[in-house]
């Protein structure tokens, strides 16, 4: 059943039902045409009956049976079964010792089925009291059934041929609707089937209805459309990973060719090395920013969550880049507030943190500012510089993959910091935020829920 076309399997339950409905309508129709052709036959035997009644009453013979109307049998029968009159003279007794009782102890009209002696076909009797000069007596009518049953006989013929075609006609007319509603089904799945990923923008056909079809071919374009996104995304991902990981393998493949191929002093080679040494950390940097992007992608970025000191990671982090900022002849300072303690994983927030320190360092100026504020039940974390700011263009894309302002890259930036920030706040069921501070400097933050 489950290898059949669906318009099949449509169809096979509306023919049974079908078949059932009409078998069930022929029926119908037969029972009551039967009741209502012997309901015929009972009142002409009921206008008989009145007429021999009368003639019983009265004393005198039964009518002439070649008169329109008159029975075409009839008795009249005493109460020990003897025949006072019968229409034709020679039949026997048509009631049984039962039925006599029934009329004349209990005066009921009695009504049944027979075969009678002598006569053909099966004849529909009634049998009821009547008072005759000689006392109590049964008169029975008969009619025969032969019409009735012939009619009956001719309407079973037709409904036995016409149900079959009416059932076929039905099947016919279900297949058509069937295969009508089922075309835009076939259209949407020959125009998925042309849809690859060389030809971006095709979307399936929307019916026209508004309907379960229509409704189903806009969420599955909603679907493309977002596939589409995803996939797009994806390749610029892998473009701008080919690229970063092009431009310090360029370097270092230099770097190790010109030791290699001219003389050099011991200073030189350890210049060499050293810059041979600065590439391999950035590939490293950006190997491991890839595994947690890709990590996170596949939604298992690892966390462990602790509860912490807020001032205590703030401070760690300061410790770590006092170095690098005293280098460049600037500071960092810390505001702890309250300082929370919160359930976050130690190491991710850190990480986190430091690269909004190292962007703060490498692209902005002045005193680097680490603050902690409390506003919406969430810990927030600024990372605040006096530098020139972002670009307004590029705050709306600032936490994507590989963005960066123009001069991210020729300042060695792998254009991932941010993103992972915006991966750890997330998974910690957080968010990160950028912001331009007036009237000069950056405000980049991550909030992690108190």
């Amino acid at each position: 059943m489950h290898r059949l076309p669906l318009r099949f399997r449509l169809l096979l339950p509306f023919a049974a039902a079908m078949a059932l409905v009409l078998a069930g309508m022929a029926l119908f129709v037969y029972v009551r045409v039967g009741g209502a052709l012997l309901a015929s036959v009972d009142q002409n035997l009921h206008a008989q009956l009145a007429e021999l009644s009368g003639h019983a009453e009265a004393g005198s013979s039964f009518a002439d049976r070649d008169r329109a109307g008159a029975a075409a049998v009839g008795q009249l029968v005493r109460g020990n079964g003897s025949l006072v009159r019968s229409t034709p003279a020679s039949l026997p007794s048509l009631m049984s010792v039962q039925r006599r009782a029934e009329v004349l102890e209990e005066g009921q009209t009695v009504r049944w089925k027979a075969r009678i002696p002598g006569l053909r076909g099966e004849w529909r009797l009634i049998a009821e009291p009547v008072r005759t000069p000689a006392g109590p007596a049964a008169l029975v009518a008969a009619a025969s059934l032969a019409t009735r049953d012939e009619a009956l006989d001719r309407l079973g013929r037709e409904l036995f041929l016409g149900a079959p075609l009416a059932l076929a006609v039905a099947i016919l007319a279900g297949y058509l609707v069937a295969a009508a509603a089922l075309r835009p089904v076939e259209a949407m799945r020959a125009r998925a089937a042309a849809i690859t990923a060389t030809t971006p923008g095709r979307r399936l056909p929307v019916p026209d209805s508004r309907d379960e079809l229509a409704r189903l071919a806009s969420t599955l374009n909603d679907m493309l459309a977002r596939l589409e996104a995803a996939f797009e995304h994806e390749r610029r991902f892998v473009a701008d990973a080919s690229h970063e990981l092009r431009t310090p393998l360029a370097m270092l493949r230099t770097e190790l060719e010109v030791a290699l191929r001219h003389p050099r002093s011991r200073a030189g080679l350890e210049a060499a090395l050293r810059s041979a040494g600065e590439e391999t950390e950035r590939l490293s940097r950006l190997a491991d920013d890839l595994l947690l992007i890709a990590r996170a992608d596949q939604g298992r970025l690892p966390i462990r969550s602790e509860p912490i000191d807020s001032a205590d990671v703030v401070a760690a982090v300061a410790g770590r880049f006092a170095s690098a900022a005293g280098g460049h002849g600037r500071t960092i300072q810390i505001e702890a507030g309250d300082s929370p303690v919160i359930d976050a994983d130690r190491v991710r927030l850190e990480q986190a943190l430091g690269n909004l320190v190292s962007n703060a360092l490498t692209y902005g100026a002045g005193t680097v500012d680490l603050r902690i504020d409390r506003r919406n039940g969430a810990v927030e974390f600024h990372v605040i510089d006096e530098g020139p700011g972002f670009d307004e263009a590029f705050i709306p894309r600032a936490f994507d993959r590989f963005s960066g302002a123009d001069d991210a890259r020729t300042s060695g930036g792998t254009g991932l910091g941010l993103a992972i920030v915006e991966l750890i706040a997330e998974a910690h069921g957080g968010r990160a935020g950028a912001a331009n501070r007036p009237p000069r400097g950056a405000d980049v933050w991550i909030a992690i829920p108190a």
